[in-house]
């Protein structure tokens, strides 16, 4: 079965604290392989970056300042219209969700955001818990802090043995 992982599509990430216009463009595309997905009867999970309301004392807190993805905040809620009936979704204190081991994967392609830092992340935890998965990562349905760490993260990932294309 192949599985399409939707990293962190939410408002904070689209048009909130830490919202761009890149994030922003990518949206229809996204909304179109999620359809797609389901479409064929393939597995969707969104993972959705979460954190408490002490966020500026944590680690990630102290040097990203900008309090996001506050849990059952708007910011933290799934962009509409994205999350439909029959996905799945995990909650992910960090940048990389560390319980992907509980999963089984054939197939995986990862898009969201962002590139450079969770998108990435989750790339290479995948890469490293299923060697023998074919990983993909679609380079349009993705957007990163700016246009060079996109390309940067991209070049990482196809390093590390996941193909990246662009739909």
């Amino acid at each position: 079965m192949k599985t399409l992982i939707v990293i962190d599509m939410q408002n904070d990430f689209i048009d909130g604290a830490l919202g761009s216009f890149d994030a922003q463009k990518i949206l229809p595309k996204v909304k179109a392989k999620v359809e797609q997905y389901l479409k064929n009867g393939d597995r969707v999970i969104f993972t959705r970056d979460t954190h408490g309301e002490n966020y500026m004392q944590t680690h990630e807190g102290k040097l990203l300042p900008v309090p996001h993805c506050v849990k059952n905040t708007h910011g933290w809620e799934i962009a509409d219209g994205l999350f439909k009936e029959g996905c799945q979704i995990v909650d992910k204190p960090t940048f990389g969700y560390t319980g992907w081991s509980e999963f089984e994967f054939d197939e995986i392609e990862l898009i969201g955001l962002c590139t450079d830092v969770c998108v990435v992340s989750n790339g290479l935890i995948l890469r490293a818990l299923f060697e023998n998965a074919d990983i993909t990562v679609d380079g349009e349905c993705c957007a990163g802090t700016s246009k060079e760490a996109h390309a940067a993260a991209l070049k990482t990932m196809a390093c590390c043995q996941i193909k990246v294309v662009n739909s």
